[in-house]
Parts: C-alpha cells; structure tokens; sequence
C-alpha cells in the first residue's frame, strides 16, 4: 500500500470534493517506482468512480498525466508525488476536474491571455518545501491554458537526466529545454518573467496611504492587519509574500499551534491580511525611502508611494561567505537550504558552513542522505546546543574543522572543492567536494535605505519600545530591527506594536 491509513482518509475527503470526471494515462515499467505509482492508481480508482486509468508512453517512465476526458492537460508527473509534493497531485486532481482555483481572477485572466507554446519542465525533490509553489503555480497554468504544459520531475528518480542537466539545487524550473529559473517561485513571479510586469504607471492614481507596510512577512502581515482594524487607508509592498517564512521547514514553537510549516503558515497571513481593506502590491521591490509633505517611498519600476507613515518590515536573508566562488557556483554546488537541496547530493561529499544551531541540523540532516559531511566553523568552539552537539559527534560520516576561515570555492562549471585557512597557523588546505551548504547567520533586507534612518554596524533598523525609528513617522519591525531575537512570534508581536505607534503618531500628527 502506497498510501498509510491517514493520508487515504484525507484523500478521500479531498476526492468528494471532484466535480467532474479525470482520466489518468500512466506509463509504467517493471521498475519499484513504477510498481508503486501502479499500485497507488489502483488505490484511487478503488477510492471514486470520478477517476479513471489508462496505460500509455509518456515521454518518461514512470511518470502519468491527469486529463480531462478526452482532452490533455499537458499536467504531468514524473515520479511520484507523495512528500511535500502530495498537496500538489490533490490540487491537480481536484481543478483538472473543474475545481475553481484559490487565485485572484486577475491572474487567471492573465494566463488564459498567454499566447504561443510553452513547455515547461521543474526538477523537484520530495524533501523540498519550496517546490510544491511552482509544481502547483505551472500545474494551473496548464490547466487553464493549452498551450501551456508542465512536467514535474523528481530528481531522485530521474537522477541522470538531472546530472545530465547540471540541475544541482531544486525547484530548477526549464522552459522549451532551456534554463527558466531556480528556487521558489509564486505564480506571479512566473508570470512577470513571461508577460510584461505592471509599470510605474500603474500606480500613479493611487491616493496617499495612512500606514504603508513595506514587506510582507509575519511582521508586515501583523502590522497590516492591525492597522487596517483601524479603519485606516493601508497598503503593502511586498516582493512576494511570506518573506523568509516561506524558506522555513518545521515550526514547532509558534504557541497554539503544535507544528505548521512555512509555506502554510505564509499562505495563512496572506488569507488573513485579505479579509481587511488592504492593498496588497506584490512583485515589487522598494528603492528609496524620504520624507516630504509625506513620507515618499520609491519603487524600483520607478513609481513613488505616498503614506502618512510608513512601517519597514523588510525581513532578513541568509548571510553568503563572501568568498571568491561563491556566485558563481550558487545552484552548482553552493546552496543554502540542506532540506531542498540534500538529497541531490545522495552519496557524495558535502561541506557545511556554520557551527551554530541551524549549521549542526543541516550536516545532522545532511549525513543521512551524503557520503560523508565536513562542518567547518570559524571560531573555536561550536556554538549549537549541547543536544545538537552529541548527536553530531555520535555520527560515522561527520568531520568537524574548527577555528578555520573559508578562503574560496573552487571548481570549473561546478563546484569542486573549498579552500580554507586553519586560524591558529595560518596554513592553508584545501578539501575536495561537491556540495557546500551556507548556514552563516542573517543579514537585514536594509541596504536600500542609506542614512535615511538610524542604522546599527550590521545594518538593523533602530526602534524605540513604540517601533518608532530616527524619522518620525518611520516604524520598524521584525527582523530587520535591532530586537535581539528573531522569531515568527515576536516578529508578529512587533508588527502589531508597529502598527499601533504608527496609529497614536496619526492621531497626534
């Protein structure tokens, strides 16, 4: 049985839910997987008499296609979808029978406008919590459009095509077999690399904003939320929504909640932040922030913002080395996320970065896929938890090289190795290696500001207990501040404190 006892049940709750018939052609072999993805076939037809089976070739074995009756989709998977792909076979499912979409009827309209041929084809893992957003995002654009189609693939079972393809970090997404983009994508995203993305123009008969919120991560969402409860004019910029939320696995520590994950967690805020009178503007990316009559906020399409106040909610990224190599082996061998990218690297030697808590979890987690891990850590002792500690020193596979710099990455068209310096006699080494997982801390999404509001040494806004930065009318939150910890919770917390300083501010202003 493929499917355990609580997935089926799910399952079947999500298949009455179908609305119109679905015809399933496969194309299967005598290998495991495809035995698997025969036996899961079965288990669906004996779930509902709305699916159907039809054995066929693909142009991939095993993969199938899920159809409307008597017309393809072009929505196909290679592989089977369990993992964090699951989500994405039941959405297929579920609109190839006549499901409405959850999107904005503007975006629908814009895929059913697209004119011409577009193949597209997205090597995924199933460990990869970022993938199911663009399996689902080209999945929908096959189905509402036909001359769109779309193959998800799973690198572990087509693994020579996907080393043939030098396809080394996942979602890699290729369009008519040539190279389209990596890492996560929204539908919008998508989009606005093949259509022609809003102008500055757009937004020039936009009135001036009481509150404008500047990100769109759990502190933008709270703020906006908060604000907009208000009964004042709010709006969001935000290049997608989520912010780094979107990159995390498990969260275990959000109180109420037992666990959730990021991507669920981000698609929650978004609902929320919509059930309120909030313009929400998305793909957009701010420039330069300067206070006239009112606060001005540039984008970079050219267009300025207007707002009473405004609250920066930029979130944070993950910190790169800074060491020759690593851009231009970014997705060829350096990579940041060891949930996404791990199993790529089955049965080869990888190299973590970072010795506190979040570097110890990846070469734990890395050391069960990998052949053999090397940790390597600038100071002299670790920094991660005790717990995290034993359990990384009771691995077989795991080498850990302290008080060492990382010098440069090396290789040709792929990485090779690293090069590093021991701290205490200056020798230098060199290890070879084919993968490197970058677990160096944060760094604030703050450069664009300049001196327009106080800043400390590493670049974090500086707020008062109101939120309120140097520039009056300026608030702050979450992880781009200078809080001491950075956590959903209080990122949320400071998003609602934000937003209710900014309210007071009007109100005396």
């Amino acid at each position: 049985m493929v499917l355990d006892g609580d997935i089926k049940a799910q399952l079947n709750q999500y298949l009455q839910l179908m609305e119109g018939d679905v015809l399933i052609k496969v194309s299967a072999a005598s290998d495991p997987v495809s035995k698997d993805m025969l036996e899961l076939m079965d288990e669906l037809v004996g779930m509902t008499s709305r699916i159907t089976v039809e054995k066929v070739e693909l142009a991939r074995t095993p993969s199938f296609s899920v159809n409307r009756v008597g017309e393809d989709t072009g929505v196909v998977f290679a592989g089977i979808p369990l993992g964090h792909e699951f989500t994405s076979f039941v959405l297929a499912l579920l609109q190839v029978s006549g499901r409405a979409p959850k999107v904005d009827q503007s975006v629908i309209d814009q895929i059913k406008g697209i004119k011409g041929e577009y193949t597209f084809e997205s090597f995924i893992s199933l460990s990869c919590h970022n993938c199911p957003d663009v399996v689902q995002a080209l999945n929908l654009m096959s189905i509402l459009n036909s001359g769109i189609s779309h193959t998800m693939i799973d690198g572990a079972v087509f693994k020579e095509e996907a080393e043939s393809r030098d396809v080394m970090a996942v979602p890699s997404v290729f369009l008519n077999g040539e190279f389209f983009g990596s890492g996560r994508m929204s539908i919008e995203e998508i989009l606005a690399k093949i259509v022609e993305a809003p102008d500055a123009s757009e937004f020039d008969n936009k009135e001036p904003f009481d509150v404008l919120i500047v990100g769109g991560g759990p502190a933008g969402a709270s703020a906006a939320i908060y604000a907009a409860r208000k009964g004042i004019r709010t709006g969001i910029v935000a290049e997608r929504f989520g912010g780094q939320v979107m990159d995390t696995v498990g969260i275990e520590n959000f109180i109420s909640v037992k666990y959730t994950e990021g991507p669920k967690l981000a698609a929650s805020l978004e609902e929320h932040v919509k059930e309120y009178n909030v313009d929400v503007m998305k793909l957009q990316r701010a420039k330069r922030l300067e206070k006239r009559d009112y606060i001005e906020l540039e984008l970079e399409n050219g267009a300025v913002l207007k707002s009473k106040t405004v609250i920066l909610s930029t979130g944070a990224r993950w910190r790169n080395v800074g060491v020759p190599g690593e851009e231009e082996f970014k997705n060829k061998g350096v990579a940041y996320c060891p949930h996404c990218d791990g199993p790529l690297f089955a049965g080869k030697h990888v190299a973590v970065i970072g010795g506190g808590n979040s570097g110890i979890e990846a070469a734990i987690d890395l050391a069960g896929i990998v052949s053999h891990v090397t940790v390597l850590e600038f100071n002299s002792e670790l920094k991660a938890d005790g717990v995290l500690q034993d359990r990384l020193y009771s691995l077989p596979n795991v080498t850990v090289l302290k008080n060492v710099q990382t010098k440069e990455f090396t290789g040709t068209d792929r990485l090779n190795g690293v090069t590093y310096i021991e701290r205490d006699t200056g020798a230098e080494k060199h290890v070879e290696l084919q993968g490197v997982f970058v677990q160096i801390g944060l760094v604030p999404n703050t450069d664009w500001l300049g001196d327009a509001v106080e800043r400390t040494r590493m670049g974090e806004i500086v707020v008062n207990n109101h939120g309120a930065t140097s520039l009056p009318g300026v608030f702050a939150a979450g992880d781009c501040t200078n809080s001491p910890y950075k956590q959903i919770i209080i990122s949320m917390g400071s998003g609602a404190n934000a937003a209710l300083g900014a309210f007071d501010y009007l109100i005396r202003n």
